[in-house]
């Protein structure tokens, strides 16, 4: 198997709300999204391994380490990255004019992970969801393409909200994992503990610290809206439909009134590419953005 063949077969199998905006890209683009999303899964899987998979925090910080030099491989010119998934970004990066320093920030936002780094207010919050998704949109909007140097706001903005709406949907998942991303002021505020989020103890407290993370998420979604550069609205669909989709979960999440404790709240199939259908068609056919906004 190629490296390209590695990097594509993990996207379609992840199945994940990336892999609709991913259909709608020219081949191209869409081998180069892919590298970075192998590259992503990959470097985050190494914070699950855990003592309890075999790994001490040394051994997942020289694999992070491992990484680093990867990624320098692929901007070197001469040698050439080992794994077979970062010989496919190193593709991506001369094909594209990817940011090292975002690749970088990515592997900086796993070793949080591994550090067991909690946040004690929603401002110490942001630099992680910046390095773990803003970092991402950053490095997706190069192989997109753009003209309005908004497109960056816009990238910044969209990483933090699909975050924070992971945050939300992850949350007791991540605390039986021993990790805490709600911050520890909101929990005090309201009278949670981390046990109580390992216990999947559902609460009017763990509903009110639930409400005032959605409410940071719906304010970065709004933030990505007013930077979204429409000349650009081709180029972006992907950005677009991502931002739908977690949009769309987020509202999902709050419908159920935040009962994520016990199930995995998720977009249906079907209405993920309807979604997908109908960015692409707003952002080609004039007159269907009216149509996309009353969808979703």
């Amino acid at each position: 198997m190629t490296a390209a063949e590695l990097v594509s077969r993990l996207t379609r199998r992840s199945r994940s709300n990336f892999y609709y905006a991913f259909l709608v890209l020219p081949r191209p683009r869409r081998e180069a999204l892919y590298a970075v999303y192998a590259f992503c899964r990959t470097v985050d899987d190494i914070a699950d391994l855990g003592p309890e998979r075999g790994a001490s925090p040394a051994a997942m910080r020289a694999a992070l380490d491992g990484w680093r030099r990867e990624v320098a491989r692929c901007y070197a010119g001469d040698g050439a990255p080992e794994h077979p998934i970062a010989q496919s970004l190193r593709a991506a990066v001369q094909r594209y004019p990817i940011p090292r320093d975002v690749l970088e920030a990515i592997i900086d936002g796993v070793a949080m992970d591994v550090d067991g780094a909690t946040f004690e207010t929603a401002e110490d919050l942001y630099p992680y969801c910046y390095r773990v998704a803003s970092a991402v949109g950053l490095a997706s909007i190069e192989i997109f393409g753009y003209t309005d140097p908004r497109a960056r706001e816009y990238a910044v903005s969209l990483g933090i909200a699909l975050q924070l709406t992971n945050i939300l949907r992850d949350v007791g998942v991540d605390a039986r994992a021993g990790r805490v991303y709600l911050p520890q002021a909101d929990l005090r505020d309201c009278g949670v503990t981390a046990e109580d989020l390992r216990a999947g103890r559902y609460t009017p407290g763990f509903v009110a610290v639930m409400e005032r993370h959605a409410a940071r998420a719906r304010d970065y979604f709004l933030r990505a809206r007013a930077a979204y550069p429409r000349a650009d609205a081709r180029s972006l669909v992907a950005a677009e439909i991502m931002g739908r989709i977690y949009h769309a979960l987020l509202r999902e999440i709050e419908a159920r009134r935040f009962r994520v404790l016990d199930q995995r709240v998720v977009v249906p199939a079907p209405r993920k590419a309807a979604i997908a259908l109908r960015c692409w068609a707003a952002a080609r056919v004039p007159g269907a953005a009216r149509l996309a906004r009353v969808a979703l």
